[in-house]
């Protein structure tokens, strides 16, 4: 995007500051996606999209509003000021709303994270990509029918204008390859898939090799077994693992600990996983899915300790939630251009461990491996846990046997004391775990 729009985007925050604003800011984002896919060799999805979103909030007094439009015309900035200006003064007082304190001024629009590639495949490319994939997986013994292959891109630019003088912009790319199989018969069918998205191409898996994953992990399904219900030991595959991840953030939320309803609210600077567990957020890892030079209120953020051996270290902030707690933000806010920004995190990736998966449950005589999770029943104020489950039996410190339909049960707080990480951590996710182990969940089966 060129400087001309910064430019535009500038003005109209000048404009809304000129037309009785006290303050004001303005998000405009612009993206691209192609996508294409196949199923059994037929093209099913091949399209190109193309947005712009551009967004205005205002701040009068203690009073807030935001307006968007898909279009950056300069002849209708009146209108769009004039607008929000009218909406902010109807609402009542939120004495915490205010731009960033701290918020970065001057001009930023190079950043040295690497986060845009420079060529954009063509639909020709993304199909083969997605063919040379189901081809893969189709391929394998066993597989027999294809649930869909993926080949994708894009391209999101995103700007930001404040009134206390900085005006940032800043791209980020996205590859992605998705495989889908089915294997076995009607009445005995299981379906798997694998999945990778980088921000450059040459860091992107094989579609071969994604395929070949895809149709190994469904045939593996086939024939499961239902556990008896129980207390077992459990072992979460990576893909599954960084879901404890979201629940540790949703519940260290500025918002959420604010509003008094997280059961970690009265938990900071207390040890709540084992002493050689840590986790960090780092919006500046080079390629990073989640990184950004900047967040949604001008602020820049800086690697973070949430969790340091154990212990919780830190919210997740952003400027309003951060005020009501007498913080000040740490560089989380998220935001699109129509909406209140929000805390949230960037790369978040657990420490790896120190053993591999095979030693982490070789001690094991009886317990479940999992590798996909349905469902969802998490509450925020007491931590209870419970979801739906499927992946395969652990005998004797290997994987046997296919298992599904059970659920498993806890507390996140006994969850959480009683990890144990292995040491095959990798950053596809954005979120991101190794291969975690969880001693004594119950499990409801047969």
């Amino acid at each position: 995007m060129s400087e001309q729009t910064l430019e535009k985007i500038s003005d109209l925050v000048r404009r809304a500051r000129a037309a009785g604003a006290d303050a004001a800011d303005a998000v405009f984002v612009s993206s691209t996606a192609l996508g294409a896919g196949v199923r059994n060799g037929v093209t099913e999805e091949l399209e190109r999209s193309e947005t712009t979103d551009l967004g205005l909030r205002v701040f009068a007094g203690q009073k807030t509003a935001i307006v968007s439009t898909t279009t950056l015309d300069p002849a209708r900035f009146d209108g769009l000021i004039e607008q929000a200006l009218a909406m902010a003064r109807m609402l009542p007082d939120d004495k915490y709303a205010g731009l960033a304190q701290h918020g970065l001024t001057g001009t930023l629009t190079h950043n040295a994270l690497d986060l845009t590639d420079t060529a954009e495949p063509d639909a020709n490319a993304l199909l083969a990509r997605a063919r040379t994939g189901e081809e893969a997986a189709l391929a394998v013994e066993g597989v027999t029918n294809s649930a869909g292959s993926s080949a994708s891109f894009g391209r999101t630019e995103v700007m930001l204008v404040t009134s206390q003088g900085f005006a940032g912009s800043y791209a980020r790319t996205r590859h992605s390859t998705s495989v889908c199989v089915l294997a076995g018969k009607e009445g005995g069918m299981q379906r798997d898939y694998d999945y990778h998205g980088t921000v450059h191409l040459d860091d992107l898996d094989d579609a071969a090799t994604l395929g070949l994953s895809a149709g190994r992990k469904a045939v593996a399904r086939l024939n499961p077994t239902r556990p008896r219900t129980g207390k077992y030991p459990v072992v979460f595959h990576p893909r599954v693992a960084n879901s404890f991840l979201g629940h540790l953030v949703g519940a260290i939320s500025g918002s959420a600990i604010a509003r008094g309803t997280s059961f970690l609210k009265d938990k900071l600077g207390q040890q709540i996983f084992a002493r050689d567990i840590t986790i960090t957020d780092d919006p500046t890892r080079q390629r990073g899915l989640r990184s950004r030079p900047f967040d949604g209120e001008a602020m820049q953020g800086t690697p973070l300790a949430l969790v340091e051996n154990g212990v919780l270290q830190s919210w997740i902030l952003d400027t309003r939630s951060a005020r009501q707690l007498g913080l000040t933000s740490n560089g989380r806010a998220a935001r699109g251009a129509s909406s209140q920004p929000a805390p949230s995190p960037t790369n978040l990736a657990f420490q790896p461990g120190s053993v591999t998966p095979a030693a982490l449950m070789a001690d094991i005589k009886e317990g479940v491996f999992i590798t996909e999770m349905m469902g969802s029943s998490i509450n925020g104020l007491t931590g209870d846990y419970s979801r739906g489950a499927s992946g395969f039996m652990i005998r004797n410190g290997e994987i046997a046997e296919a298992a599904e339909e059970f659920t498993l049960a806890g507390n996140l707080l006994e969850i959480f004391v009683s990890m144990t990480l292995a040491d095959d951590l990798q950053f596809r996710f954005g979120s991101d775990a190794p291969t975690l182990r969880v001693d004594a969940l119950s499990l409801a089966g047969a």
